[in-house]
């Protein structure tokens, strides 16, 4: 049987040849300094000195340097998580380590952005403007034919807004044949005034006249003329009412598809685009406090009584004369298992509850319990 190395009763950090696997807080004094004494504690709570421990001071080293590194795991990424609508489009070069992060609306604005497109509000996709040519009683007309193959290189466009409309009423507002019915040139030649131009207009006349008038003449073009509209199939033939009497371009405004629904809208390897390049780097040892440190102390531990069982279960029964020594390898392996999964619990509870959602229902049921005690407080009686 292979000799087993023991503990040799004490460690010293500095004088061991690469003591931690990755070396993440070999420069932090703190760390070097707190891995001696959490060696000693460690293999004391394992039984030294009444019983050997089959762990070297690298051992101890190293679940110590996992044990950091697991505690700040959780502790960013529960911080990632509870963030990463703020920090999503932010740049990756700045260090979050110890940095307040202030929550932004930015990723709700950029989500709400892509409705205002739609609804014609703003957005985060620009309008294009196009014309085609109305030819005289053509009423059919495709815009891929005419427009779409040669300004967008065939790709795909959507319709938003086509500019034909009834020339507007207020240009009309002098016409003697309007149509109104209102019977001013009949009421002007009363007066001796029938010599002037229909535009003179010698009667004081309220306001809403003149808005009744405008309607009258829209009225009038609704029911006698045919209506100015278009009919858009398949967002590529357009249909034209009333029949064009004269060539005239028709302008409309639209959105490439492409650009619309790319996602990619900004062309940059240096934001965040996920939880894992949001910039947290190893956390700094010396700024963890004391109950910080008592998970880790106690996270440590089990991760040594992990390794203890693995070196002790290639050795479950060691002959001695006249009888066999068995082991607690299995009993090691248990209870490692058990207080691992305990301190993680116990850790993600902790941090459940400091979530900034928790200690806003925490502030809110302050107020109200504040407000109902007040509310018992008895009022004072004013005597003048």
């Amino acid at each position: 049987m292979a000799t087993i190395s023991i503990w040799p009763g004490s460690a010293s950090f500095n004088d061991t040849s690469n003591p931690t696997p990755f070396g993440f807080y070999d420069t932090d004094t703190e760390f070097t300094s707190s891995a001696d004494q959490v060696a000693t504690w460690c293999a004391q709570r394992l039984g030294y000195p009444i019983v050997d421990i089959e762990l070297q001071a690298v051992n101890f080293f190293t679940a110590f340097e996992e044990a950091v590194t697991t505690y700040a795991q959780y502790v960013y990424q529960y911080k990632i998580i509870e963030n990463i609508g703020t920090l999503e489009g932010s740049t990756t070069g700045s260090d979050l380590n110890n940095q307040y992060i202030t929550p932004n609306l930015g990723n709700n604005i950029a989500i709400a952005e892509s409705y205002g497109t739609e609804a014609y509000t703003g957005g985060n996709i620009s309008y294009k403007t196009g014309s085609i040519d109305l030819e005289i009683n053509q009423q059919r007309y495709s815009l891929t034919d005419l427009f779409t193959t040669e300004n967008e290189s065939g790709n795909p466009i959507e319709i938003k807004k086509i500019y034909h409309y009834a020339p507007a009423a207020i240009v009309r507002y002098f016409d003697p044949y309007a149509g109104t019915g209102t019977g001013i040139q009949s009421l002007m030649e009363t007066f001796g005034f029938g010599n002037f131009s229909p535009g003179v207009n010698f009667m004081l006349m309220p306001t809403y006249y003149d808005a009744l008038k405008i309607q009258a003449i829209e009225l009038n073009d609704q029911i006698r003329k045919s209506a100015y509209s278009f009919e858009l199939q398949g967002n590529d033939i357009l249909k034209i009412f009333p029949i064009p009497r004269r060539a005239e371009k028709l302008y409309f405004e639209y959105v490439v598809k492409a650009e619309r629904n790319n996602p990619v809208r900004i062309q940059r390897k240096d934001l965040v685009t996920n939880v894992s390049n949001v910039p947290y780097t190893n956390i700094q040892y010396s700024t963890i406090n004391a109950p910080a440190r008592q998970w880790i102390f106690r996270y440590t531990l089990a991760l040594a009584k992990e390794m203890l069982a693995s070196i002790r279960g290639k050795y479950a029964n060691i002959p001695i004369p006249g009888a066999e020594v068995t082991t607690n390898a299995s009993d090691l392996r248990s209870e490692a298992a058990t207080e691992k999964q305990a301190l993680i619990e116990e850790l993600k509870t902790m941090l459940e509850e400091s979530s900034r959602a928790k200690y806003m229902e925490r502030d809110a049921q302050i107020a109200q319990n504040t407000q109902d005690i007040m509310y018992k407080v008895p009022y004072p009686i004013y005597v003048a």
